[in-house]
């Protein structure tokens, strides 16, 4: 799964419960042993595992003495990060979380590592859609790192070598406003039809929001297109935007809970937190996952190799793949990773699992090179499609 955040954060995603159970199978190596022996440390900026650097309670022990964290693009209303980030803080009280910019997109999260090398207000870790994820891992950004989780991860959910992996996910819906929109559309099809002029938003702009990335995405497999092919997607929403159906603004929970967007194309477990935020506020949110455009995307997880505190980068992963962590991730409806693993051992908390969306088909992801292809369509075709 792949994505950018409330305003161009929003892009990856998630696989049907099925398919992320057989998943399970499928394991990466092990995590490194300690470095010269038992009890070794190792320096946390080059360390490889917890294990390597002597231990979590030695890493938890370092990440305090560093005192704080640096993150980048994490809304609070996407997929719980606000309550993480306290859980954090709580079990952790010497380490502060410094959160900036949290409607960054993936794009913003890559410049930041770029523009801030050295310096103390450089991210420590990022969460991006999984394109960002394997381009900036090809340009040497990233530090191996595999958490203690590592071999419940799926091979196909993470980089050999561990300078990525994937953390959440979700399925492309379709967000409506159930008491501004008579009948709510339930596929892309549906979108076309005239009474939703002037009423369907993406998140973000395609080309830097993962979330819009997906949308596109699933667009062009709901007519007749494919991993390898994202050109209809962009077609579609050309003629959505010739239609005056498209509008180009940035759907983020302001304009859902204004009713500026009252129909938004999302990923469904920021679509499904919109229904809870705000019926109380007069918005009647519906969410359906397009039969006719299934597409799954995850986001990534990882640390910047010139993290300024790095003890606490790893120390962030450990707890977001912990139990606790992925769980967390499941209360905002967003699929954790180790979902196929924890409802096989029991540790996911059925309750979460039962209030997901219901989705109707399997998703298939696409590869890397299709990935690149579809990304490069879109920085050289969107623009001129919506003009």
């Amino acid at each position: 799964m792949s994505v950018p955040r409330p305003s161009g954060r929003r892009a990856a995603v998630l696989l049907g419960a099925a398919v992320l159970t057989a998943l399970t199978a499928a394991c990466g190596a092990a995590p490194d042993a300690p470095a010269g022996g038992a009890g070794a440390k190792a320096d946390a900026k080059t360390v490889t595992s917890a294990a390597a650097f002597g231990g979590v309670k030695d890493l938890v022990a370092a990440a305090e003495k560093e005192g704080a964290l640096n993150v980048i693009a994490l809304p609070p209303d996407w997929a719980n990060y606000g309550e993480i980030i306290k859980a954090f803080e709580a079990k952790y009280p010497k380490i502060k979380i410094k959160s900036e910019n949290p409607d960054a997109s993936s794009s913003d999260e890559i410049a930041a590592v770029k523009s801030r090398k050295g310096q103390d207000r450089a991210p420590d870790v990022l969460d991006l859609g999984i394109a960002f994820a394997r381009s900036g891992a090809e340009e040497g950004l990233f530090a191996p790192y595999k958490v203690e989780a590592w071999d419940k991860i799926p091979a196909g959910q993470k980089d050999a070598d561990g300078r990525w992996y994937n953390d959440y996910g979700g399925y492309v819906s379709i967000g409506c406003d159930a008491k501004r929109i008579p009948v709510c559309p339930q596929t892309f099809a549906d979108l076309a039809k005239p009474e939703y002029k002037g009423k369907v938003a993406l998140n973000g702009n395609p080309t830097k929001s993962g979330s819009a990335f997906g949308g596109v995405y699933a667009a062009a497999l709901a007519n007749k297109g494919s991993f390898g092919d994202i050109q209809p997607g962009i077609d579609f929403f050309g003629q959505l935007k010739k239609s005056g159906n498209f509008i180009p603004v940035e759907s983020t929970p302001a304009t859902v809970e204004k009713g500026e967007t009252p129909i938004s194309i999302d990923w469904d477990y920021l679509n499904a937190g919109y229904a809870d935020q705000f019926k109380d506020k007069g918005v009647d949110w519906k969410v359906a996952i397009p039969a006719d455009g299934v597409y799954a995307q995850y986001y990534s997880q990882t640390i910047n190799k010139e993290a300024p505190h790095p003890a606490a980068a790893r120390l962030w992963m450990e707890f977001l793949y912990s139990t606790e962590g992925q769980n967390l991730w499941l209360k905002g409806y967003a699929r954790p990773v180790l979902l196929p693993a924890m409802t096989t051992d029991g540790t996911a908390d059925k309750g979460f699992v039962a209030k997901l969306p219901k989705v109707d088909g399997t998703p298939a992801f696409p590869a890397s090179a299709e990935l690149d292809k579809a990304k490069a369509t879109l920085a050289e075709k969107w623009d001129k499609a919506l003009s």
